[in-house]
């Protein structure tokens, strides 16, 4: 099982980085995530050059893509090319986006009616896209999840291994990477946003 995380130029390092290193503790048990990337190098908002792991092409073959966001993802939507080579498909990936990467799946038509979690600056723009945007730090229906905020994205991979492993293989993640003696709680948090932000479908 493979997931491309979605890395632009411009990017957070905080949204690419925890979630492709989270889902990465789930190797041994066949889940592996990949630095995903439109050129061969991309370079951080704060300058952080990285080599891309995955060409762009991947997200086709990925069993889970999750769009990380950044200072330029206005320029990523604006782009018609770069945009025709994200044809992803819920139906058979999950989809997930962080912070400003809900500006991405706006763009490409997947959130549809749903309502999404976006950062603070990124809020009136996905508004102008004609979404609602919840006061919240994780939303899930189907195959699709956004969050909202840095650090909503270990949310972001709790929710990939828990689809894709279960629960408990989620658990035993957050529980390993929590701060020592922190760590019921911080397991218990992520579940909670996951469970709480996953809506139920009729």
């Amino acid at each position: 099982m493979q997931v491309a995380v979605v890395t632009f130029d411009g990017f957070n390092e905080l949204d690419s980085f925890i979630a492709s290193a989270l889902i990465n503790r789930s190797r041994k048990d066949g889940l592996e995530a990949f630095i995903t990337t439109p050129t061969p190098v991309v370079t951080s908002v704060n300058g952080v050059a990285v080599t891309g792991q995955r060409p762009m092409e991947f997200v086709t073959e990925a069993d889970a893509v999750l769009i990380g966001s950044g200072v330029k993802t206005r320029d990523v939507v604006a782009d018609d090319r770069l945009i025709s080579r994200l044809p992803l498909d819920p139906s058979r990936q999950l989809i997930g986006s962080q912070c400003s990467g809900a500006l991405v799946l706006a763009r490409l038509g997947l959130l549809g009616g749903m309502p999404a979690c976006t950062d603070m600056t990124s809020r009136p723009f996905v508004e102008a896209c004609d979404v609602t945007v919840l006061d919240a730090p994780f939303h899930a229906e189907g195959n699709i999840a956004t969050a909202g905020g840095c650090l909503a994205s270990q949310y972001l991979a709790t929710w990939v291994i828990t689809r894709m492993l279960g629960e408990d293989a989620a658990r035993d993640v957050i529980g390993y990477v929590a701060p020592v003696g922190e760590n019921q709680e911080t397991v218990a948090r992520a579940m909670r946003a996951v469970h709480a932000g996953e809506a139920v479908l009729g």
